[in-house]
């Protein structure tokens, strides 16, 4: 059996984790990132600004860590998108376009009761290490 490597994965350009966990796990080439708050990185508080501000600090604090690992949104193969509202499920999606351009990644998108620090959006983030070749 060949062994799996795991190595952590931390910016100090995205907020610190608010709990017992790591903002990402590299596992061999997969590297697994956790869900993304719209947090200030140095102030670790929700950026004001609604959900419109919300997503894109989640999605530049995704990218933070991303660009820790050596790479960036293109390598990124799956999202989850948790929603304070569904309702607002459209907004999130135009601002998202603009941090995913094509070839969009997998993803799945639900309302969720209530997120951490009464955010209004949550993204978590599965990304592949190396060069990505597209297929038609």
């Amino acid at each position: 059996m060949g062994s799996i490597t795991r190595q952590i994965i931390n910016s100090s350009k995205a907020p610190a984790a608010i709990g017992p966990y790591s903002q990402a796990v590299r596992v061999n080439e997969t590297l697994y990132l956790s869900g993304s708050l719209g947090l200030h990185p140095e102030k670790g508080a929700l950026v004001d600004g609604g959900v419109k501000e919300q997503t894109h600090q989640s999605l530049r604090n995704i990218g933070e860590v991303l660009k820790t690992a050596g790479i960036d949104y293109n390598n990124v193969v799956k999202t989850t998108v948790l929603l304070a509202d569904i309702n607002d499920f459209a907004t999130v999606n135009e601002i998202y376009k603009e941090y995913f351009k094509d070839n969009f990644p997998a993803r799945a998108a639900y309302q969720v009761a209530v997120l951490p620090k009464n955010a209004l959006v949550e993204i978590e983030a599965i990304a592949v290490i190396g060069k990505i070749v597209d297929k038609a």
